[in-house]
C-alpha cells in the first residue's frame, strides 16, 4: 500500500466520521448500546448475584444479541445514503480508487463501535473493584465483542451497496445477522445433533463453525485461537469485496 493509498483512505475516513458527530446517529447508537448493555449484564446477567469477578456470562453472553440489531443501524447508511443522495457517482468519479472509499467508510463505522465497547470501562472497574478477575478473559472478550460488532458490520455494508433504501438494508441485514447468529448457537446445535441421524452430525457441526457464534464464546472465555481471529477476519474481507463487486456492478 503506498502513502498515497493511505491518504485517500484517510480522507474518506476523516469525511466518513466526522458526518456521524453531525448527525444524532452516533450518540443514539452509543447511548442504546450502553444502556442495553449494562442493562442485560445486571438485570438478566444478574452480574452482582452470579458470585464471581467474571464477565462472560453477565456481561459479553449479551453482546451478540445487541449487535444483530445496532451494528446494522450503524452500518445501513454506509452506501444506502450515497445511492439516496445521488453522491455514489460523485464519489466513484473522485481521484480515488473504489477500495478507498470502501476501506475508509469501513473504518469509520468500526471506530464508533471501538468508541462505544471503550465507555462500558465502568463495567471492567466495577469487577477489579469487587474481585481479583483474571485479565485474560476480560481482553479477549472485547477483542471477541468488537470482531463480533464488525463481522456484522460488514455484512451490513455488502447489503447496503444493493440498495438505496436504509430501511431495506436495515432488515435485510439484521435478517443475515440472526441466521449468522443462530446457526451457531449451541442449544439449537445440540438439538439438532440430537434429533438428527448420527450421519448428519458432521454436516451440522460444519454449519455451526459458519456461525459468528461459534467463534465467538471461545474467546469470552479467554482462550483466543488464531482460526477464530481469522474467521472473523476472512467475513470482513468477504463483505467488503462483495461491496466493491456491487459497487461496480452499478457504475457499468
Amino acid at each position: 500500500m503506498s502513502k498515497q493509498d493511505i491518504q485517500n483512505i484517510w480522507s474518506v475516513f476523516k469525511r466518513e466520521f466526522l458526518s456521524y458527530f453531525n448527525s444524532p446517529v452516533l450518540y443514539v447508537i452509543v447511548v442504546i448500546f450502553l444502556l442495553a448493555a449494562q442493562g442485560f449484564n445486571f438485570m438478566f446477567g444478574r452480574f452482582l448475584e452470579q458470585g464471581n469477578a467474571s464477565l462472560t456470562q453477565a456481561f459479553f453472553f449479551w453482546h451478540p444479541w445487541i449487535y444483530i440489531v445496532l451494528a446494522p443501524a450503524v452500518g445501513m447508511r454506509l452506501w444506502s445514503e450515497e445511492h439516496r443522495l445521488g453522491t455514489i457517482e460523485l464519489l466513484m468519479t473522485m481521484p480515488i480508487a473504489p477500495w478507498h472509499a470502501i476501506i475508509g467508510k469501513f473504518l469509520a463505522a468500526a471506530l464508533v463501535w471501538c468508541i462505544a465497547l471503550a465507555l462500558t470501562f465502568p463495567v471492567v472497574m466495577t469487577v477489579f473493584y469487587l474481585g481479583d478477575p483474571d485479565p485474560g478473559p476480560i481482553v479477549s472478550g472485547y477483542l471477541a465483542s468488537f470482531l463480533y460488532a464488525i463481522g456484522c458490520l460488514a455484512v451490513t455494508s455488502a447489503v447496503s451497496a444493493f440498495t438505496r433504501s436504509q430501511v431495506v438494508c436495515f432488515i435485510v441485514s439484521v435478517a443475515f445477522c440472526i441466521l449468522l447468529t443462530l446457526i451457531g448457537y449451541p442449544g439449537i446445535i445440540d438439538s439438532l445433533v440430537k434429533s438428527l441421524p448420527a450421519s448428519m452430525e458432521s454436516a451440522v457441526r460444519f454449519v455451526a463453525y459458519l456461525s459468528f457464534m461459534d467463534h465467538f464464546y471461545d474467546m469470552t472465555k479467554g482462550v483466543v485461537y488464531p482460526r477464530d481471529v481469522l474467521y472473523f477476519v476472512s467475513v470482513i474481507i468477504l463483505g467488503l469485496l462483495i461491496t466493491g463487486q456491487a459497487l461496480r456492478a452499478k457504475r457499468a
